[in-house]
């Protein structure tokens, strides 16, 4: 764990540079996928699960010290929540910066991918919205905040980076919306008209899905853990912050 404290606009910027490359990482993949293998959809799922589970993990082990790594609005929202429980983790202030950086920096992350690429920054005409794939955001996204929250609530948080980047690898299969679980990442895919992009009109549907799942991970994590068992401060993985009495 860090010795010293992460000032709020450090963090900040961790979580956008994050959230960025990881967009970047997912987009990128997805345009390098469509013009290695086009034509094979399975093969170019393969190849863009594989990227964005090696740079996913990548990504926690450098931000996770100074922002704990979120790169997700449901992560930092019950991050919030459980906050409130157990007396720490995130403010509302930090709440609303985090969540605004992770945004901010998802689109950047599209437009990065496709000026890489010389595609052209255009929004996406893929729609995704239906009944099976809204399903799937729910599956995906409870399963990812029980699996972080239930690692900080044994201390089991320096797992956090392959644990993560393998479940997001194995939802990309089995979940039929390949596993988005991330309102801000879902915003910035619009941003890319390509395999990996999705359109605006979908978007609500997602993000609605997205936010049922984090609900329902956080049932199941208040369930299954005791609340007083965690520390908010260890998602994604540990970090020191210095608080006010």
């Amino acid at each position: 764990m860090n010795t010293h404290s992460p000032t709020l606009w450090r963090r900040g910027l961790a979580e956008a540079l994050g959230t960025c490359l990881l967009v970047a990482i997912v987009v990128g993949s997805g345009i390098a996928a469509q013009q290695l293998s086009p034509g094979d959809v399975g093969l170019q799922l393969l190849q863009n699960s594989t990227a964005t589970v090696l740079g996913l993990t990548v990504l926690i082990l450098i931000f996770g010290p100074i922002s704990g790594a979120h790169f997700n609005p449901v992560v930092s929202l019950v991050d919030w929540i459980l906050g409130r429980r157990v007396g720490n983790g995130l403010s509302l202030k930090e709440l609303g910066i985090y969540v605004a950086s992770q945004t901010v920096g998802a689109i950047g992350g599209s437009v990065l991918a496709n000026a890489m690429f010389e595609v052209g920054t255009s929004m996406s005409s893929k729609e995704r919205a239906s009944p099976g794939p809204l399903l799937g955001e729910i599956v995906a996204t409870a399963g990812l905040v029980l699996l972080i929250f239930s690692l900080a609530a044994t201390k089991r948080s320096s797992l956090a980076a392959p644990a993560v980047g393998a479940y997001i690898g194995a939802a990309y299969w089995f979940t039929s919306s390949t596993s988005f679980a991330n309102p801000a990442v879902t915003v910035g895919r619009i941003f890319s008209d390509t395999f990996a992009g999705i359109a605006p009109g979908s978007v609500p549907g997602f993000v609605a899905a997205q936010l049922i799942g984090a609900g329902v991970g956080f049932g199941l994590l208040v369930a299954l853990f005791t609340p007083g068992s965690r520390a908010a401060e260890d998602v994604v993985v540990p970090y020191t912050v210095d608080r006010p009495a």
